[in-house]
Parts: C-alpha cells; structure tokens; sequence
C-alpha cells in the first residue's frame, strides 16, 4: 500500500478520528479563506463542549509550516458564527524517515 501521498494522510487521519463521529462532522477540503482546509472537525449540536479543529495536512515539509498555512490563508474565518474553542491542527508525514509531525495550537474563532 503506498502511503505516501497527501490523499492517503487524509484518509490515514479520518480513521484514526473514526470514533469522533458520534461528537464530530468531518468535512474534507472545506472551502475556507483563501484556499481549502484539508479537514475541519465541527462538533455535533449535542457535543458542542468539544473544540471544532481545522486540519492541515503537509507532506515532507513541516507542521508547523502547516499551521503557518492555516493562519495565512485565514481559514478560521469561515468558522465565523462557530462560537467556541478551535484548535488549529498541523500534521506533517517525512516519506524519509517514516515518522510524523504533529503542531496543535488553540484559539478563539
């Protein structure tokens, strides 16, 4: 199975998050800012105690440029009438040495 693509982090992170349904809708490249957010974690109407978090995936680059990405692009913007706490999510795969990267920052929407 190759894994080392974007694509296939993306789906690597939904089934890692499969038990987060019952408290979560996923949505994959919401469009958000200037660009589309790889994932955005929004907490079901029961569950809203839960952080919404924007996801964004990089491949052999870093996670914090990731986070980086999330802020420039001003994805939280479309999470505008979300009133709630909000994590901002980098993850980063190093297709060299098989390991990955994770930055996670909160913030207010």
């Amino acid at each position: 199975m190759s894994y080392n693509d974007e694509n296939t982090l993306s789906y690597t992170v939904s089934l890692a998050y499969y038990s987060a349904r019952k408290y979560y809708t996923i949505i994959r490249e919401f469009p958000s800012g200037k660009g589309y957010a790889d994932m955005v974690f929004l907490p079901r109407r029961r569950h809203l105690d839960k952080p919404a978090m924007i996801v964004e995936l990089k491949w052999d680059k870093s996670a914090q440029g990731a986070i980086t990405q999330i802020k420039e692009k001003r994805y939280p913007a479309a999470l505008a009438d979300y009133n709630g706490n909000l994590l901002l999510v980098g993850v980063d795969y190093s297709k060299r040495t098989k390991t990955h990267k994770c930055v996670i920052e909160s913030t207010a929407v």
